[in-house]
């Protein structure tokens, strides 16, 4: 995903689950999050579907309820975890039940589930109390699975997109990122993940799933989901107002459109025990 500044930083901790103000600041314009992010690959949900022994699904960090809807459209029974209030209107608006909590604090009571999924949402949540709480809401033979996009414009919209961040937010602690990171870095990531699943000994080997696809951006697209991204979000205007225009005119010299190699990067893995 685009590395995004963020307006009077606080500390980049090596742990994104406890940046609170970014994780809570997407809420502020529900309804744009929801028409401009884009959806998941329908590949990625058929497998989760299949694999699964039975239709309940805990959505973590459902957000507006993008993946959720995939899911229900799937044939899923879908119940939403979310900890902006406002997300979580915008979803019950949409037919999603959803609780507001953080997945930590999140009481489940005696509810298990078949399937718990996490879109584009698992690096707000404590990876250590986050896979216990999973494999503790799943039924045995339950599957778990994080995934979420990796989108990093082509080089021309990229490195626009970053020098008018360097000149907007010149003390952030991501002034001095590449303008575009490698794949590499964001499947080590998951593999990462995959790892801290393993080490509760209570699912089977995890896997890692890699869908490849691509989607057309028009340059009133990209404006629009960029400021639902990271710290955009915080901005004030004007130093918005600075970044979409340099991220405009560079795709105004393309033509007024680029496409976009997406990855899709997920770790998953089967809830161990058979009861």
């Amino acid at each position: 995903m685009p590395t995004l500044p963020r307006e009077q930083p606080e500390p980049y901790p090596a742990q994104p689950h406890k940046a609170r103000r970014m994780a809570e600041s997407f809420g502020m314009d529900a309804q744009r999050y929801d028409q401009a992010r884009p959806g998941y690959p329908d590949a990625l949900v058929a497998r989760i579907v299949a694999g699964s022994p039975g239709p309940d699904v805990l959505d973590v960090g459902c957000g507006t309820g993008i993946a959720a809807r995939q899911f229900q459209a799937a044939g899923c029974t879908v119940h939403g975890v979310e900890p902006d209030a406002r997300m979580a209107d915008f979803a019950r608006a949409r037919g999603l039940r959803v609780e507001v909590a953080t997945f930590e604090a999140w009481q489940p009571g005696d509810r298990m589930f078949d399937t718990v999924i996490a879109a584009q949402s698992w690096h707000w949540v404590d990876p250590v109390a986050g896979v216990a709480k999973a494999a503790g809401v799943l039924r045995p033979g339950g599957r778990l699975a994080i995934f979420g996009h990796v989108y990093e414009p082509p080089a021309e919209v990229a490195e626009p997109f970053a020098a008018a961040y360097r000149r907007v937010a010149p003390d952030s602690p991501l002034s001095g990122q590449p303008a575009r990171r490698p794949l590499e870095l964001y499947q080590a990531g998951y593999a990462k993940i995959a790892d801290q699943i393993r080490k509760t000994e209570q699912f089977e080997d995890p896997e890692q799933w890699r869908f490849d696809w691509q989607q057309s951006h028009t340059r009133d697209q990209w404006l629009e989901l960029l400021p639902t991204t990271g710290g955009l979000t915080r901005l004030g205007p004007d130093q918005l107002a600075e970044i979409l225009d340099a991220v405009g005119n560079a795709i105004d010299s393309l033509g007024g459109s680029f496409t976009m190699d997406y990855t899709t990067l997920a770790a998953t893995a089967i809830r161990a025990g058979t009861s």
